[in-house]
């Protein structure tokens, strides 16, 4: 998408004049490019890190099952630990997308990252939808007394589409953040503008 993103920049102008808290700024067609760069790309990472955090495959997933022999307590107290600590680098780039979106172009630079990240919603709602039809075909076998390794098979179909749906909400709740915060900018500007009229 980054790549092909590139034609679309060349029908833009040279200099965009975008008004905001009084102030005029010129913002060049690169620096609207960067900005829904960062936010495509902040989503990426924001996907990678809940498929780290959710999948059965790595770590966190797997030190979470250990601590389940040990007892409720652990469990819930390591439960609580990864949770908190799975948002540490989403919101580190949710600040960065911001940050550089604001600075450089304003709120409609800030509207900008969230259309980036918003890029890869076809792909975030396509995988949503795979965990419900596995956990369906998982109810089926059993309901229709299939062999106990279907019912394996879909259960392992159902791990993959539960950390598909967490990629899914990540980048909902990523796009979500920006786009609110642009909205709420817009909404801002234009009551300043009509109280000092």
């Amino acid at each position: 998408m980054s790549v092909l993103l590139i034609p679309s920049v060349f029908i833009l102008p040279n200099t965009t004049e975008i008004s905001s808290a009084g102030k005029t700024h010129f913002v060049g067609r690169w620096t609207i490019y960067g900005c829904i760069m960062m936010g495509l790309w902040s989503g990426l990472i924001i996907g990678y890190i809940t498929e780290y955090y959710t999948s059965n495959r790595y770590g966190p997933v797997l030190e979470l099952v250990e601590s389940t022999r040990m007892g409720a307590a652990p469990n819930i107290i390591l439960g609580l630990a990864l949770g908190y600590a799975s948002t540490i680098i989403p919101i580190l780039c949710l600040a960065i997308t911001i940050y550089y979106s604001f600075a450089s172009a304003g709120m409609y630079g800030v509207a900008l990252s969230a259309i980036g990240m918003l890029g890869c919603l076809p792909i975030a709602l396509t995988i949503d939808g795979y965990g419900p039809i596995s956990d369906n075909a998982g109810g089926i076998s059993e309901m229709s007394y299939l062999h106990e390794s279907v019912r394996e098979l879909t259960d392992k179909l159902d791990a993959a589409g539960n950390t598909t749906a967490a990629i899914g909400k990540g980048f909902a709740i990523g796009s979500a953040c920006l786009t609110s915060l642009s909205l709420f900018g817009a909404y801002i500007q234009r009551v300043e503008e009509n109280s000092g009229s």
